[in-house]
């Protein structure tokens, strides 16, 4: 089944100087809002938990029960340690993977980077810790930051907070990671000990994943369709020449295709693999020409001035002055991710 990523919840669209513009023309995430559209409410309150109708997950609606900063070993053994003890009468709670934490993001709000009129309470406005670790170096797990929705990777062993989830998507997709590792970053046997590579919650990707083309590549777990080449520019791009690049493919037609854009920031996510690194894709993935860091057409609420964009090496997601010639543009033609399933 072929599901859309989620709505970023970008509503707005803003110039390089981060002022507020009219959407239409701009080729923003806001002009076109495309994925999975949010439910009216989203959440709903049973007590002390949550639903998201549009994940599906129940999250507690303390968004701090542990009360303070803990390492990430202790953040698996204090959910392990809620399971016990039937925490607000469930058992199957666990540390939410990083796909998982990263679909509670609105980019339409900062501090917290939640969706309005949301429920939770006791937010703090830092680090809290996912259960993937970056294969990058698996003495780090990706943590997400509550103040502008960054997500970066983090040593196990500094002190972050955690956020229990429970119940599985049927809407966010795996991330790919299948190994476990412990605090110093070597591999373990997964049993027991609630790391995402035990657990592996989220949509199967399809197989093959990726349909290729002579120009482009369809990817049949989102719907999306990319440029073949990841680096048509060829060069970096300030955030606007990101946007005017992408539009001009509209006129040359790569594939037959017209409606080529800049993905936005969840866009960009699906695409990462984490079991892998340099670069964050799946094996055997068919993209030429990778490039560290690619724009996004989502601009950063946080400061409106930035924009989202996604570190390929790493599989982080933060941000880039949108000013800078810093980071390189990836088109995509979104129609298919439009649909429901």
């Amino acid at each position: 089944m072929v599901l859309p990523t989620l709505q970023t919840g970008q509503e707005r669209c803003y110039d390089a100087q981060g002022r507020e513009i009219p959407c239409p023309g701009s080729g923003q995430d806001g002009e076109f809002g495309s994925g999975l559209a949010w439910p009216e409410p989203r959440f709903i309150s049973h007590d002390l938990v949550v639903e998201d109708r549009l994940t599906g997950l129940v999250w507690s609606r303390d968004a701090n029960p542990g009360g303070y900063p803990v390492t990430w070993t202790e953040a698996l053994a204090a959910v392990a340690a809620l399971n016990r003890s039937g925490e607000l009468g469930f058992t199957d709670w666990r540390l939410p993977n990083r796909r998982e934490l990263r679909s509670l993001m609105s980019h339409q709000a900062r501090r917290p980077a939640l969706p309005n009129g949301h429920p939770f309470v006791n937010i703090f406005l830092g680090w809290y810790w996912s259960s993937t670790s970056a294969a990058i170096n698996p003495a780090y797990a990706w943590y997400v930051h509550l103040e502008g929705a960054r997500m970066f990777y983090g040593r196990k062993d500094q002190y972050y907070l955690f956020w229990p989830v429970r119940g599985e998507s049927l809407v966010l997709p795996r991330t790919g990671q299948s190994g476990c590792y412990d605090a110093a970053g070597q591999g373990i046997d997964c049993g027991g000990g609630g790391q995402e590579g035990e657990l592996q919650l989220g949509l199967v990707w399809p197989e093959p994943r990726f349909v290729v083309g002579e120009e482009v590549v369809e990817d049949r777990l989102t719907g999306l369709i990319w440029l073949k080449n990841s680096d048509p520019a060829g060069q970096a791009l300030d955030w606007n020449g990101a946007l005017a690049q992408v539009a001009a493919l509209n006129r040359a037609k790569p594939g037959g295709l017209t409606g080529w854009r800049l993905p936005d920031i969840n866009m960009l996510e699906s695409l990462v693999d984490c079991s892998r690194a340099e670069p964050a894709l799946p094996a055997n993935h068919p993209f030429t020409n990778l490039r560290e860091g690619y724009w996004s057409a989502t601009t950063s609420y946080f400061e409106p001035d930035w924009a989202w964009v996604l570190y390929l090496q790493k599989g982080a997601v933060g941000v880039g002055h949108k000013a800078g010639t810093t980071f390189h543009a990836w088109p995509v033609v979104a129609g298919l991710a439009k649909e429901s399933c």
